[in-house]
């Protein structure tokens, strides 16, 4: 990792929607390792959410924030597999306005050094939406910690070279 030690850290702010139909605030280890995650890097953890997979529902809770200026960025967990109560990328995507499609490939090279061949069955993915970014990781815990820690810390922080999400969060958006 590159980073410019002449720039101060800018904390974004962030929150988290867990998509489960079975997980609730106790059970909830993927929502709750990124929520202390955010908080540890120094970015304003600012909330997190537990909704069924629905697409009414995770839409519903994600245009809230992606209306709301002071959310900069939404890490959702969960329901990005193949099984047919999966539909968060179905929920989300229609709501972008680019989609980062870096992202997901990125996240499932490194996967595969950890569950091989079955890193293709990962449908992460990641675009923005008025100006909010949003990063939809799988709902294991190691999954989240994958995409945190070798990803997003990186592209969430204003002082990685040469380039990262942070930067782009300070231009306007486009309309």
């Amino acid at each position: 990792m590159t980073k410019n030690i002449q720039s101060e850290f800018i904390p974004l702010n962030i929150a988290v929607l867990t998509i489960s139909d079975t997980r609730d605030v106790n059970t909830d280890k993927s929502g709750n390792f990124l929520a202390a995650a955010v908080s540890e890097t120094g970015h304003s953890f600012r909330g997190k959410v537990i909704v069924k997979d629905n697409i009414y529902q995770i839409r519903a809770q994600l245009s809230l924030w992606i209306a709301a200026p002071e959310i900069h960025v939404v890490i959702t967990t969960g329901g990005t597999g193949f099984s047919f109560h999966d539909v968060t990328p179905e929920a989300i995507k229609p709501l972008l306005d680019k989609e980062i499609p870096g992202f997901g490939e990125q996240f499932r090279t490194l996967s595969i050094k950890q569950v091989g061949s079955s890193s293709i069955q990962s449908r992460a993915f990641a675009g923005v939406a008025n100006n909010t970014y949003l990063f939809s990781l799988p709902g294991s815990l190691n999954a989240c910690k994958t995409g945190w820690q070798n990803i997003l810390i990186e592209q969430l922080d204003n002082r990685h070279l040469p380039c990262n999400f942070s930067e782009l969060l300070r231009q306007p958006p486009t309309s």
